[in-house]
């Protein structure tokens, strides 16, 4: 499953490499939102995946901070 296989990747990163993760990802969903507003946009169901990788990004972050992951 591919979501599960990103998971277990952003586990194994540190703090510091979920946070420039987490900007990257941000970035993107803005780029993605602009062409989709211009129309310039083809797979609109990439605005989708990226939302749910900020959310997966965000929840490690929150449980690393928490303790709740080593």
């Amino acid at each position: 499953m591919k979501s599960r296989n990103y998971l277990e990747e952003l586990l194994a990163k540190s703090p510091g490499e979920l946070n420039i993760e987490l900007v990257d990802a941000k970035k993107e969903l803005f780029n993605l939102r602009l062409q989709n507003a211009t129309n310039q946009l083809d797979n609109t169901a990439r605005i989708k995946e990226v939302r749910r990788n900020i959310a997966r990004i965000r929840t490690v972050m929150t449980r690393k901070e928490r303790g709740l992951v080593s």
